[in-house]
């Protein structure tokens, strides 16, 4: 059987959301571009890979966030100082890893939370 859908595309997260304006602005201001929107879904690419925002506005965000969406980047401090400018809340400060990045960690609507990283030099 033959390969059914494009590359980045194999592997796709959809988040239901409260409120979808809310979080598209949050992703978009962080740099995703809306791809398309229909009714109460939107998609939002990041490069090659898909993002899907489902709006639910009876789901209930958990209390504590239970993970991280990584997204690489060429210039993390640059995306950091954007993060901070647009007042959105950093769980995780700025550092180098022992695992070869160089991150942090910022909380968006409804419990989720987006790891922006680079590789150290």
């Amino acid at each position: 059987m033959g390969r059914t859908v494009k590359d980045g595309e194999q592997l796709v997260l959809a988040l239901y959301v409260r409120d979808l304006e809310r979080s598209a602005k949050f992703f978009t201001d962080l740099g995703f571009v809306v791809n398309r929107r229909d009714g109460v879904f939107m998609e939002l690419r990041w490069e090659t890979s898909l993002l899907f925002l489902v709006e639910m506005p009876d789901v209930k965000p958990p209390e504590k966030a239970i993970g991280n969406l990584r997204v690489v980047v060429d210039d993390v401090d640059k995306l950091y100082q954007k993060a901070r400018s647009l007042g959105y809340e950093i769980v995780t400060e700025i550092g180098d890893r022992y695992y070869g990045m160089r991150d942090f960690v910022v909380a968006g609507p409804d419990g989720i939370h987006l790891r922006f990283a680079s590789l150290k030099a």
